[in-house]
């Protein structure tokens, strides 16, 4: 236990002498990377570069302030990491990709299912108008809000995404990450006529597929696939 506190101590000296230029030299690094790998998997996405504003986003919050201590010397890396209670923080390219599919604008009202450290309701915070995340997992809903509370038009919540949060509806966009074997039939009822549904589909061990729909104004919805991902599954509520 001794070893452990001594351990975490010099990780937060590490962070801590990582921070000002170091940490916007990485940034830009990251970015960097992730301008790399969307031109190379343009042909498999079938889309046009990632926006200038989503990489501005990228590059302007802080990824190392939403990561585990023992993770920050790991922070700007391309690769998923581990957040605690068996969730992860998304790879970021997959973090940009998946907001630039939002397609967002700065007077929108957006929704995210699975707050995670809140790494990606922090981006969103940079583009839209309003981000409102639920988290299921309690222990990562308050950390999570404790980290966002200098984000102020993010709105935290815990809870079971599954279910959206309807008070707050329509959205604009819904941004899901995390995982269902199907699309939840109130993400689409919340949605705005016109908006977006950005969600990984599929089993854990069978494969998904990273998808985005298009809600038509007679509140059908249209569908692409758009590239194969890896995420956690999405946890519900059961009781």
């Amino acid at each position: 236990m001794q070893a452990r506190k001594i351990w975490a101590a010099l990780l937060a000296l590490l962070s801590i002498a990582m921070t000002g230029r170091d940490m916007e030299e990485a940034r830009r690094e990251m970015v960097g990377d992730i301008v790399e790998l969307d031109e190379a998997t343009r042909g498999e996405t079938g889309r046009d570069a990632i926006s200038k504003k989503v990489l501005d986003a990228m590059q302007k919050v802080p990824r190392h302030e939403f990561v585990a201590a023992d993770e920050v010397s790991s922070a700007y890396r391309n690769r998923p990491l581990p957040i605690g209670h068996g969730q992860t923080i998304s790879q970021p390219y997959i973090v940009a990709l998946m907001t630039d599919l939002a397609e967002v604008d700065a007077d929108d009202t957006v929704l995210e299912v699975g707050t995670g450290s809140g790494y990606q309701a922090a981006i969103l915070s940079e583009l839209v108008k309003h981000v409102y995340t639920i988290e299921i997992v309690e222990g990562l809903g308050r950390e999570a809000a404790r980290r966002l509370q200098r984000y102020a038009n993010v709105t935290t919540r815990i809870g079971d995404g599954y279910q959206g949060w309807p008070e707050h509806a329509p959205f604009d966009a819904i941004i899901v990450t995390a995982a269902p074997d199907h699309i939840p039939p109130a993400l689409l009822e919340q949605l705005k006529p016109g908006g977006r549904l950005v969600i990984p589909v599929g089993g854990q061990w069978l494969g998904q597929q990273l998808m985005v729909l298009n809600k038509n104004q007679d509140g059908t919805a249209t569908s692409k696939e758009i590239v194969p991902v890896r995420f956690v599954p999405l946890t519900r509520d059961k009781r």
